[in-house]
């Protein structure tokens, strides 16, 4: 076996073992370097944060956007699979104190998509953002809510895996522990190859084949049949 035949069959197991779990659980969408799941469920809340206690539940956050792409991505999301209301809350509160929208979970506000920009005379106490799901704008509305239909959520990768599923777990365990197995055995017969072949031990596979006479016992052989033909 030669000597580079080993790392490449070893490598290719370690990385099976690193990508044996899985970055979002089956139920959740992923899109760049985060996790995305809509719960449709209709909750009866008190406040915001008993919206978003319905992400943090799950390890995650309200939706946060922080470009074109990401809120386009939901727009098409919620078009083909979600199939969520018109209006969804927005991970986002105004903060007062400085007079800026802000996100729930402490991301930048890099991007916005406000339908109307002019918000200078407004009052923006109890102000929340809520995404439109048909156009992808967005829109201010009272954080008071009493009733949602439904909750986006979103969770950066790695996803926290005790959040996967039991089968999830289970799989991902035998996974690894396979893949820890076989590289250890490879590891084994890597070390008795080398140690073997340093050593000059040759194996049945790679030994010359010989005729099961010596030189000597062909010399006596032919030696024999000269003199029968002598004798004839």
């Amino acid at each position: 076996m030669p000597r580079a035949v080993l790392p490449a069959l070893v490598l290719p197991l370690l990385g099976l073992a690193a990508a044996a779990v899985p970055d979002c659980p089956s139920s959740w969408v992923r899109f760049q370097d985060s996790c995305y799941i809509f719960l449709p469920e209709v909750k009866i809340v008190e406040s915001v944060e008993d919206v978003r206690s319905h992400c943090t539940y799950y390890g995650a956050d309200m939706i946060s956007i922080h470009n074109e792409e990401e809120n386009a991505f939901l727009l098409d999301t919620f078009k083909n699979q979600w199939k969520g209301p018109d209006d969804i809350l927005l991970g986002m509160f105004f903060d007062t104190d400085d007079s800026s929208f802000k996100w729930f979970d402490n991301s930048n506000m890099t991007f916005d998509k406000w339908a109307d920009q002019d918000d200078e005379e407004e009052d923006l106490v109890d102000t929340c953002g809520f995404l439109h799901t048909k156009t992808g704008e967005w829109k201010k509305g009272n954080c008071l809510v009493s009733l949602v239909d439904g909750t986006l959520c979103k969770a950066a990768i790695p996803y926290d895996k005790k959040y996967l599923s039991d089968n999830h777990i289970l799989i991902s365990t035998l996974v690894i522990a396979s893949t820890v197995i076989l590289t250890v055995l490879g590891a084994i017969i890597w070390f008795l190859y080398k140690r073997n072949s340093d050593s000059g031990f040759t194996t049945v596979f790679s030994a010359t084949s010989r005729s099961p006479y010596d030189d000597d016992c062909m010399l006596v052989v032919g030696e024999e049949n000269e003199h029968a033909c002598r004798f004839d």
